[in-house]
């Protein structure tokens, strides 16, 4: 049997830096922050009153008012996020054989804005009173559910859960359908909406965050020397992943061929990485090895990047490890230090980053890095606030999740 081969052929997001791609992707590489004061709720008694909210984003622009009040927030950037993927990449569903066409969307926590507004109904009015929508609506596979039914696709439908590279690992489960045969088509990303009281509070108390609360257009600083946490976000990103032969025939317009996966467990903290980035460097070799390219042709990697401590420390020495003299010639940028984690989404934006990186020849910079941490290593090329110019025929992108999971992606130019 060939060797399968993948690409992808549709990109859509919803960022606190808008809700298409384009906008999104033409301000990262501004270098404009999304990060701001939260909106949504009373956050004056917390010790962190700031995070990247999507505060455009209005469902009914992507379905009617009765469809999006059945929807989590969560569920509502995911679904959005959809729409724009499948209408970029050009299918028609109609022409496709449906059982050889699935969803694959991860989130890392689901829809907690839902419990939080039962558990409010509960408590004030009585179990009689809360919506018979709430687990339709909170349960983490609903955006992936959703989006299937929307479009009648009968193949593969699931859901991953792995904290902050959920949608990583969605892409890499996602991709494995296709070499598999199983699939033609993969719709596959993320969606987080924890920008939420319980949300919140939960990372302050897990003093996770960062505290920047007089700017916090600069809190997010990966890799920098004053970095003191990240920025909880919330987002989407879906991509369109099809059969190689089966795009070209449709005349599909190709932004890269995915070719590696890495999954490894560090096997060391519920939450914090090991220095030495150990687990992160092994995915990465992983995603390498399958890819099947000399590690000297990567030209970029848009790193997990959180602005915490130990994380981007030990990100950097993963980096090191695998690519030996090679980390310093390419380029290495944060997403996150322009709109936040987005947590289980965090790993498909970045994706769609990837893409329209190699499709503009612009590498987006790390916002907010004015001092290098030397831990982190000074003669790396972080791309420090200011975008760069660059033909991209390879790149990886790296995501890190809480429980000790690690992803990896490798994509290259068709």
């Amino acid at each position: 049997m060939n060797k399968k081969r993948v690409v992808i052929t549709g990109l859509g997001c919803v960022t606190p830096l808008g809700d298409s791609v384009d906008v999104f992707f033409d301000a990262v590489c501004q270098g404009k922050s999304g990060v701001a004061n939260i909106e949504s709720f009373d956050v004056s008694e917390y010790p962190v009153r700031f995070a990247g909210e999507a505060k455009d984003f209005d469902v009914t622009k992507f379905v009617d008012v009765r469809e999006g009040k059945r929807m989590d927030r969560f569920c509502q950037l995911a679904v959005a996020s959809a729409i724009q993927a499948i209408k970029d990449s050009g299918l028609d569903f109609s022409k496709e054989d449906c059982t050889r066409c699935g969803v694959l969307v991860g989130s890392g926590i689901g829809g907690i804005q839902e419990i939080e507004q039962q558990h409010i109904r509960l408590l004030n009015k009585g179990p009689r009173f809360v919506s018979p929508f709430t687990v339709p609506k909170l349960m983490g596979n609903a955006a992936s559910g959703t989006i299937s039914m929307m479009y009648g696709l009968e193949g593969p439908n699931l859901c991953v859960v792995t904290a902050c590279a959920s949608a990583s690992h969605s892409i890499g489960e996602a991709f494995y359908n296709i070499l598999n045969d199983r699939s033609d088509i993969m719709i596959t990303g993320g969606s987080e909406a924890a920008v939420s009281p319980v949300g919140l509070s939960s990372f302050c108390a897990l003093k996770s965050l960062s505290t920047r609360n007089d700017d916090p257009q600069v809190a997010s600083r990966p890799f920098d020397v004053d970095r003191d946490g990240f920025i909880l976000a919330e987002g989407a990103g879906i991509i369109v992943l099809e059969e190689y032969e089966h795009a070209k025939k449709r005349g599909a317009k190709i932004y890269a061929e995915l070719l590696g996966y890495g999954a490894t467990a560090d096997a060391h903290h519920i939450t914090a990485p090991p220095p030495d980035g150990g687990g992160a460097a092994r995915a990465i070799e992983i995603a390498m090895k399958q890819a099947g390219i000399e590690k000297e042709k990567v030209d970029y990697i848009n790193a997990h990047g959180t602005s915490t401590q130990l994380n981007d420390a030990a990100e950097a020495m993963a980096i090191k490890k695998v690519f030996g003299a090679h980390a310093y010639n390419l380029s290495i940028s944060s997403t996150k230090s322009t709109i936040g984690h987005s947590l289980g989404a965090s790993g498909a934006i970045e994706m769609v980053t990837v893409c329209k990186t190699m499709e503009k020849s612009i590498i987006h910079p790390t916002i907010n890095l004015d001092n290098i941490d030397p831990k982190c290593d000074t003669k790396l090329d972080f791309v420090p606030n200011k975008a760069k110019e660059k033909k991209v025929n390879y790149a990886t992108s790296n995501s890190f999740g809480f429980g000790g999971h690690n992803a990896c992606l490798v994509v290259g130019k068709v």
